[in-house]
């Protein structure tokens, strides 16, 4: 896991760049604070490694030329766009009972605001601190947004390991109706050629990637999947369309799309 980045940031948003640093510190993250002249694209060309920006815009990962954060403000145009018969999401994970809703694969964040944004509440878990604290400082933005606040009060961000979080949820035995898993790294696949072909790693994914590498601490979440049993009414997994099943078990309902699926599986014993 990375646990030291260096933080640019011009003159004008030191202090709120300290902020950040402070909190990224208290989640065992250290960051060395570096005052620049102007953070523009030139700037972050000319230091590709990967790194974290602050500006107006809040807190940023940054390599290779390029920046990344959650932005959940771009999304509200898909948001408005969404409705509970369009969103094959909305019928996979029965968003129109309004359901109590686990998201344990954070990534960006943005089909939890989706999922939010059409009736469900939603625990988003993440265990990276880096990540989370993007995502956090994404929550506190949108809060101020007069679309997004209603749709932001329904998701609770949990700063911890998913696995962690669903066995001590089984241990309390609560329950709730649906888990959402989509692994960042499903490449056990039924024909790879065609999936590398459906299109390239989108820029926030390339930088995400960098932060969250395959080998180490991530995973393909095949562990997610019988914690979440144990917790859910309905377990959801997001796959690529052509992807062998997670956990290689056999779901007990599909959603098919062009590009992706939706596996559910469902526990009759908690639905009774």
């Amino acid at each position: 896991m990375v646990s030291e980045l260096r933080l640019f940031v011009e003159q004008e948003f030191q202090q709120k760049a300290q902020q950040y640093s402070a909190v990224l510190s208290s989640r065992g993250v250290k960051v060395k604070l570096e005052i620049i002249e102007k953070l523009n694209a030139r700037f972050l060309r000319l230091n590709p490694e990967l790194a974290l920006c602050a500006d107006a815009s809040g807190l940023w990962l940054c390599a290779n030329g390029m920046k990344m954060q959650p932005d959940w403000q771009a999304e509200v145009p898909r948001l408005k766009r969404s409705s509970l018969k369009s969103e094959m999401i909305a019928r996979a994970c029965n968003l129109g009972e309004k359901p109590t809703l686990i998201d344990a694969t954070a990534g960006l964040g943005h089909d939890s605001l989706l999922m939010a944004h059409l009736g469900a509440n939603v625990t988003l878990v993440e265990r990276h601190p880096i990540l989370f604290t993007l995502l956090e400082d994404s929550k506190n933005h949108a809060q101020n947004d007069a679309f997004l606040s209603s749709v932001v009060a329904r998701i609770d961000l949990v700063f911890s390991d998913s696995a962690d979080y669903l066995t001590q949820q089984a241990e309390q035995q609560h329950v709730v109706d649906v888990v959402y898993l989509d692994p960042m790294f499903p490449q056990r696949d039924q024909n790879q050629q065609a999936i590398k072909k459906q299109a390239q790693v989108k820029k926030q994914m390339q930088l995400l990637h960098m932060l969250l590498p395959e080998d180490g601490e991530m995973d393909l979440g095949d562990h997610l999947l019988t914690l979440a049993q144990q917790v859910a009414k309905r377990v959801v997994v997001k796959r690529p369309r052509l992807a062998v099943y997670l956990a290689n078990l056999e779901p007990d309902h599909q959603w098919q799309g062009d590009a992706c699926r939706f596996d559910a599986y469902f526990q009759h014993d908690l639905l009774e």
